[in-house]
């Protein structure tokens, strides 16, 4: 009997990132619920718990360097390894971003959580991944990253956000970087986008269910050996850089 797989999920107490909680956990896997807010924090484990997923919290600020530590230290403890890691803790500073007038301290915040967050996430969990016999890494990225469409101006991109926006583009960059040192390993590590999604996020503007974000996330941190890595995906395929 094979051993039951384990997935950490940053941001995971609501929203597109506890609709892949519950979607991994459907799947089997056992959840790490990685969050800031202690209680939200708590209500989804014992939502996705009553929902049949093996599921346990993990205290985790993507900004605070021993909060990682300690959350690395945390899974250790209670799974021992780590097979997927989602990346999906982020924030927006707001839909309209004017280059003009940014307040470098947004912009600072933003790459902080969006960018750096990810990065020192990903090398805190790097020694759990490597007991997996197939890691998986996904980064929750965005269409309006893709520099190719918002420099087309046949394309409805939405409105400017010149801090976020680069912010997804600096992680899908990241996401190549990673993919190209993981080129010899088994790890799989790629950028995803969940469309526009109604959550507090956008406030609630948008199309898309979280379980619609949540499908392409999901679909890369199971991937088969062999698939694809340092990628960008949406539903409908690869998304140009």
């Amino acid at each position: 009997m094979s051993e039951t797989k384990i997935a950490l999920v940053t941001g995971a107490n609501k929203g597109i990132g506890y609709a892949i909680a519950n979607g991994l956990g459907a799947l089997g896997y056992r959840v790490a619920v990685g969050a800031r807010d202690g209680a939200r924090r708590e209500d989804a484990v014992e939502k996705l718990r009553a929902a049949g997923v093996d599921a346990f919290g993990v205290p985790l600020d993507v900004t605070d360097g021993q909060s990682v530590t300690d959350a690395a230290e945390l899974v250790e403890r209670a799974a021992g390894r780590l097979d997927a890691l989602v990346n999906n803790a982020g924030i927006s500073a707001g839909w309209e971003q004017d280059p003009t007038t940014l307040d470098l301290d947004v912009v600072r915040t933003v790459v902080e959580t969006n960018v750096l967050g990810v990065v020192r996430v990903t090398n805190a969990m790097l020694p759990l991944l490597r007991r997996s016999t197939a890691p998986r890494i996904v980064n929750l990225s965005s269409s309006v990253a893709s520099l190719t469409r918002q420099a087309d101006p046949d394309i409805d991109v939405g409105p400017i956000m010149a801090a976020y926006s680069p912010t997804k583009s600096f992680l899908n960059a990241v996401t190549v970087h990673y993919a190209r040192q993981f080129a010899s390993t088994n790890i799989l590590i790629n950028a995803a986008c969940p469309g526009l999604v109604a959550t507090d996020f956008t406030g609630f503007f948008g199309s898309r269910t979280p379980e619609q974000g949540a499908a392409t996330p999901i679909r890369l941190a199971t991937l088969p050996d062999g698939g694809p890595t340092g990628s960008f995906f949406e539903d409908d395929g690869v998304i140009p850089w």
